[in-house]
């Protein structure tokens, strides 16, 4: 088996340890550079949610599915594992184990010129917040609309939990064979998302502004655009291995939702306790008791009632081997 691995902007460190962990199991690896992108069954790709976005932005042929992996405890649709848990999932990797996900990619032009196609979604501004942008919807040809407002976004199934959910657009499962657009802050109150087929071409033309308008692409770079936007399916899709089942967008929105369920029926005690560890950082009992003005023993209650859950975690002190220090667990 020969695995690559990518880490565009990531450290070193992370990459000899994914490297002395294959070597361990004795399977080849190699380090993918501009100059050396040989065929590998698979690819490891380090930093998280961006390091894939990064890496399938500039690999147009993408054959080899990805592994994402977060350095870090930040949680991810794309990047599932964490780096210090990857050395027990290395033999899964290595058997082929895994499911692999086809996640539809979106080929993107600005006024007639190509850009790297993206994963979760297109978005057409003006270059100054606050300031109404014009442009005309079509599809396959046919307009749909011609609309005023802050401007429009296009979005992949994966990319419909983040930016286009916070304007109001639906969270599409991640199977869906389709794309949707969003009007942001239309002047016309009939203005609905809408859904359409994947194999739709999506064109956002005539668009203007007072000042000069952007495309945004996967929220990292931004294009000046003159007059057109032309979105549709591109040709390989993103493949990406699932080593665990729930980590896609609906999964992650229920686990938010029976959060937020627990968040309403957990004792106030523990909701200041939970609120003082996410302003001030890690701090022991006795800080927590001083900084809340508890008493001693409610606070022992309400560490061990958000221990039990899961939401605060504890460790022994740097400094006092006797000291237990608490502070927020990463909550999936």
């Amino acid at each position: 088996m020969q695995i690559g691995i990518y880490g565009s902007g990531t450290s070193e460190v992370a990459s000899k340890t994914i490297k002395k962990i294959l070597n361990s199991c004795d399977i080849d690896s190699f380090t993918i550079t501009k100059s050396k992108n040989k065929h590998a069954d698979c690819i490891i790709v380090l930093g998280g949610d961006k390091g894939v976005r990064n890496y399938f932005h500039r690999t147009f042929d993408a054959t080899s599915p990805v592994l994402g992996i977060n350095e870090g405890e930040s949680s991810g649709f794309l990047a599932q594992i964490e780096l210090k848990e990857f050395s027990s999932y290395v033999e899964i990797l290595k058997k082929q184990n895994f499911s692999i996900e086809e996640v539809p990619r979106l080929g993107v032009k600005i006024d007639g010129k190509n850009v790297y196609p993206v994963l979760n979604d297109v978005a057409v501004f003006s270059s100054k917040s606050a300031m109404l942008m014009e442009h005309t919807l079509r599809v396959n040809g046919d307009e749909v609309w011609h609309d005023n407002g802050d401007g429009i976004i296009v979005s992949t199934p994966i990319g419909s939990s983040a930016y286009s959910m916070s304007v109001g657009g639906p969270v599409l499962f991640q199977d869906s064979a389709v794309f949707e657009i969003i009007s942001v802050n239309s002047l016309d109150v009939t203005r609905r998302p809408i859904i359409v087929s994947n194999s739709s071409f999506i064109e956002i033309d005539d668009i203007s502004a007072r000042l000069h308008c952007e495309v945004v692409l996967d929220g990292l770079d931004r294009y000046k655009v003159k007059k057109t936007v032309e979105c549709s399916k591109f040709i390989p899709p993103a493949k990406i291995i699932r080593l665990k089942k729930d980590t896609t967008g609906i999964s992650a929105l229920a686990k938010k939702v029976h959060l937020a369920e627990d968040l309403l029926s957990m004792p106030p005690s523990s909701k200041l306790l939970l609120k003082t560890l996410e302003y001030e950082g890690e701090l022991t009992q006795k800080d927590l008791a001083n900084k809340t003005l508890l008493p001693d023993r409610t606070v022992r209650l309400a560490l061990s009632h958000l221990l039990k859950k899961g939401y605060v975690k504890k460790k022994v002190s740097i400094r006092d081997a006797r000291q237990k220090i608490y502070e927020i667990s990463k909550i999936e």
